[in-house]
């Protein structure tokens, strides 16, 4: 029998109009837009279909609102195919808290809720650290890291082949920038991000975040969910909560999590929520398996179909 894994969409993914064709399409999709916009006492829907875009960009509002574009995609897959099943589920960064909701360990409301906190906490730190990131295209990960130590940056996100992330104060990110061209990079590309995302300049969130999923019951997950800390499933509630606070500060492991489903069996993924950043991540890991998402009513569509074919 196949297995499937869910792949679940990280920040950055965000743009206006997410959500829009299926918030046109379907009661089930307006209802849930509802919902969000009561649980978190603000118009989050308004936000993801008309903007504006420096609005939806705000890690307040993108952290919440790629949540609940995904999680509508994934409630639209459930209800097309009743007998969907799936095996396993990863999530980029943000995303995490989705593939653990979708696995049942933590409820969709709260998910919601601590997505949004975590948006808050992570912007505070943003705005009293002055930090970057860049992307490093077309540099192995050894010459990226010793790029970092030279630097003072830090790896964040190890995304694929050939596309790695550093983040750090603006400083070490120009220095990493001209030191990673310098050893043969294609490109060193500082991005337009508001801090310096998964380093130790996030650190200040840490004890927010941290006290605020200790209001969260989290539960066993209903099938594997792959740690982005340590590519590798995650174990007990307490282990969930510790991980989800370390992964703030930590390296993104998205390749070896990805290889690690790979080497299980793992054969179809399914990307859900805005975007296609993790099926082009997919191309540059492996070309074999098979990758769908579900980003849209027509992609939805086309998944339904490839899978009841």
């Amino acid at each position: 029998m196949q297995k499937t894994a869910l792949l679940f969409a990280g920040q950055g993914a965000q743009t206006v109009g997410m959500g829009q064709s299926f918030f046109d399409s379907s009661a089930t999709a307006r209802a849930l837009f509802e919902k969000a916009n009561a649980l978190l006492e603000y118009n989050l829907t308004e936000i993801c279909l008309h903007g504006p875009e420096g609005e939806l960009t705000k890690t307040e509002h993108a952290q919440p609102g790629i949540y609940l574009v995904s999680w509508v995609a994934f409630g639209l897959l459930k209800e097309a195919l009743p007998d969907f099943r799936f095996e396993a589920a990863a999530g980029l960064s943000l995303g995490e808290f989705t593939a653990l909701a979708a696995a049942g360990a933590i409820g969709f409301e709260d998910g919601l809720k601590v997505v949004r906190q975590r948006g808050i906490f992570m912007q505070e730190a943003c705005e009293s650290s002055q930090g970057g990131m860049a992307a490093i295209i077309g540099l192995d990960e050894q010459p990226t890291r010793e790029v970092c130590q030279e630097s003072g940056a830090t790896l964040a996100n190890l995304n694929c082949p050939g596309q790695i992330v550093i983040s750090g104060d603006k400083a070490s990110i120009r220095k990493a920038c001209e030191l990673a061209t310098a050893r043969g990079a294609r490109k060193a590309i500082p991005l337009n991000v508001a801090g310096a995302y998964h380093s130790p300049l996030m650190a200040s969130a840490q004890p927010k975040l941290k006290a605020a999923l200790a209001a969260v019951p989290i539960h066993f997950p209903a099938v594997p969910v792959i740690s982005n800390v340590t590519a590798k499933p995650h174990g007990t509630p307490a282990e969930i909560h510790a991980k989800l606070v370390q992964q703030v500060t930590s390296s993104v492991l998205w390749e070896t999590s990805v290889r690690y489903l790979i080497a299980e069996g793992f054969t179809r993924f399914i990307e859900l929520g805005p975007g296609t950043a993790l099926s082009g991540f997919m191309k540059r890991i492996d070309k074999q398996v098979q990758m769908l998402n579900v980003n849209d009513a027509a992609t939805l569509q086309a998944t339904v179909e490839a899978i009841g074919s």
